[in-house]
């Protein structure tokens, strides 16, 4: 069994209000800890990745926040308190200050994760 509170979860990316803190949590899995100021929008950051979006699953719970996801499919707005599952190909658009805990395939989270700092240095 593992567990790990977001103190115990090292910062895999921060910078501009954006905090990502993320670890292997078991199976496969990783459990990230995310904070996003508003006006953050991953759009830029995830350029140049398939369909320009990130292209891995997550499931996860809204603790704070409001924030509008696009997709190829169109948008979808999601409140603090709700539960979600995103399918790959998706943007985050952060309407509200947001705090989020999601779990998400760990190789395939790794693969999104390094591009992003890659676009960031």
């Amino acid at each position: 069994m593992t567990s790990a509170t977001r103190n115990d979860v090292p910062v895999a990316l921060e910078g501009e209000g954006v905090e990502l803190r993320v670890k292997p949590i078991g199976g496969g899995m990783s459990v990230g800890y995310i904070s996003l100021p508003q006006g953050t929008d991953m759009g830029p950051a995830l350029k140049g990745l398939p369909g320009d979006a990130c292209h891995c699953p997550h499931w996860g719970y809204l603790l704070k926040g409001r924030l509008r996801m696009l997709t190829a499919a169109g948008e979808e707005e999601y409140e603090a308190g709700q539960a979600y599952y995103w399918a790959p190909g998706h943007v985050p658009l952060a309407l509200e200050d947001c705090e989020l805990v999601e779990f998400s395939p760990t190789e395939d989270f790794q693969k999104v994760l390094d591009h992003v700092v890659s676009q960031a240095g």
